[in-house]
């Protein structure tokens, strides 16, 4: 099969440029003309100048010369810049009308048969008499600089000649269709959001040279805004702790979370590493107490459980743990979580209370519980300043909710667009952007569409018929778009977030639950809401970048 290009017309030749300027500007409304057609057969590669559609009379193939065109001696001659060289016009436009028939006959969508093609030497520079003729070159099929102000009409004459068929405008349309290609590649949003990732990737990791300052330190604290790479520097902190180097044995490494879905990503990473790189537990603070031997937790609404019950219970199960269940080193990802008396067993798990490792990754302005819990001793603060993860767009728009001093250094990427609705139309007027996101080129895997207020009635449900390992399970396994609340997904990321206001004014820590919807999309972010009640969580700079106004 033949492979073709067709390129817009940006010409080489001015006698080109003169043609297709002089026939666009006088031919009938419903003629198409396409230009510039390369062709590349098994044989060889053809290039046809023009391809002039004509419904209900013909194809016509042309070739353009410009210069002085001549027939001496039984062949065609061009003189131009002074030079004269021999060409072969007609044959040249034959060969390009038979390949390029073929080519249009053979495409699975041509249904209707052959039609009239015909072929057309245009010399707009050479005068031809009107007797003019040449072995299969007659006077209709060459036109001449006296020709050009009649153009249309001689080109639709020579289309008409034959027996065969003439082609519908519908059967033109589809030619010009079949030109164009098929199955071409097209601007896919799915890829440049993987070149995206790759150097968002490639960025984190020489970021990860950060982690030679803290050997030499055992109590840190690593602070940074959304989309600064901490929680793949907390990977990685634990990762090497566990493997240890020449300098420092390996170590017994406990990373932990609050969050019960960035915890199950935390445990398909590690799980892939080699078993003497991986941290010695993995999990929430609720697994490490059941790590403890406690077995019976309280309800999900009994914060007095969480926050003050459940750390005493742990801390007095360290005390009867043996030396080789406890640790040599914490890593605490989204520490801004901990509750004040959660950071008690923790130190108490620790094989060294005094000198054992803690190397806690935080960021204050995602603090989306009433908790304001500190490690009991002094950190050494290390500070990330550039958002890697988000697009230039995305890292903007969120800019006034994230740490002073937060620089965009990803790559640019589309707008940050506002859909305007009632917050109890929120949820399906999201629903709406999930189909239009599909249509842009996006994969359902791509999606996520996260809520602010309650939950879409698609998480209810999945929670509800898969349990909550089932469900965050489906973030990564499922073949679906992903139905989240921002309180969830900290530390979690998806290429596209349609970011589901549907809150009212005045409920606690709404600022801080619209920093992190805004920032796990890394591609392309979609706000949905009432633009009054978005300006009033997210402030006049958040207002006026999403155009709130």
């Amino acid at each position: 099969m033949p492979e073709v290009t067709m390129t817009t017309p940006t010409f080489t030749t001015e006698s080109e440029r003169h043609v297709w300027q002089t026939l666009t500007d006088a031919m009938p409304p419903d003629w198409q003309v396409v230009a510039n057609v390369r062709l590349m057969t098994e044989r060889r590669d053809h290039e046809v100048d023009l391809v002039v559609l004509i419904p209900d009379a013909g194809i016509v193939v042309a070739e353009v010369k410009g210069g002085s065109v001549y027939y001496e001696d039984g062949g065609w001659w061009l003189t131009s810049g002074g030079q004269t060289r021999s060409i072969d016009p007609m044959g040249q436009v034959t060969d390009g009308l038979y390949e390029l028939r073929r080519y249009v006959e053979e495409d699975p969508r041509w249904s209707g048969g052959r039609v009239r093609w015909t072929k057309a030497l245009i010399a707009p520079y050479t005068d031809f008499a009107d007797d003019f003729a040449a072995p299969e070159s007659p006077r209709w099929a060459v036109h001449g600089r006296r020709d050009m102000d009649d153009l249309p009409a001689r080109l639709e004459a020579a289309a008409r000649k034959g027996d065969l068929a003439v082609p519908s405008a519908a059967q033109c349309d589809l030619l010009r269709e079949i030109l164009a290609g098929r199955s071409l590649p097209v601007r896919d949003v799915v890829a440049l959001a993987a070149e995206h990732e790759a150097r968002a990737e490639r960025l984190t990791a020489e970021q990860a040279t950060l982690l030679k300052v803290t050997r030499l330190l055992n109590r840190v604290e690593v602070r940074g805004g959304a989309g600064s790479g901490k929680t793949v520097l907390a990977l990685a902190q634990a990762r090497e702790l566990a493997r240890g180097s020449a300098e420092s044995p390996a170590q017994r490494v406990a990373l932990v979370c609050y969050s019960i879905g960035l915890a199950a990503h935390f445990k398909r990473l590690t799980e892939t590493w080699p078993r003497r790189q991986r941290p010695a537990f993995v999990g929430t603070f609720e697994e490490l107490g059941r790590y403890c031997g406690i077995d019976e937790f309280g309800a999900r609404d009994n914060p007095d459980f969480w926050e003050r019950e459940l750390p005493e219970q742990i801390a007095a199960k360290a005390a009867e743990l043996p030396d080789g269940k406890r640790f040599d080193s914490f890593v605490v990802d989204e520490a801004q979580d901990f509750a004040d008396l959660w950071w008690q067993p923790v130190v108490a798990l620790l094989r060294d209370p005094d000198q054992g490792g803690l190397y806690v990754y935080s960021d204050e302005n995602q603090r989306v519980f009433d908790r304001f819990g500190r490690p009991p001793m002094a950190l050494v603060p290390l500070v990330l300043d550039r958002n890697l993860r988000n697009t230039k767009q995305i890292a903007e728009a969120f800019r006034p909710l994230a740490p002073a001093r937060m620089y965009a250094g990803g790559d640019s990427g589309p707008d940050v667009e506002l859909v305007r609705c009632t917050s109890d139309e929120a949820i399906n007027a999201a629903d709406d952007v999930v189909d239009s996101l599909f249509e842009d080129g996006w994969e359902a895997t791509d999606i996520a569409l996260l809520t602010t207020g309650r939950r879409h009635p698609v998480q209810v449900e999945q929670q509800e018929s898969l349990g909550q390992e089932g469900y965050w399970r489906s973030f990564w396994d499922g073949d679906d778009v992903f139905y989240g609340h921002v309180l969830g997904c900290k530390g979690l990321e998806r290429r596209v977030v349609i970011l589901c206001v549907n809150e009212k004014v005045g409920q606690e820590r709404a600022r801080e639950r619209l920093y992190v919807g805004m920032s796990r999309a890394t591609e392309q972010l979609i706000v949905v809401g009432d633009p009054d009640v978005i300006a009033e969580i997210g402030g006049p700079g958040v207002a006026a970048r999403l155009g709130c106004g």
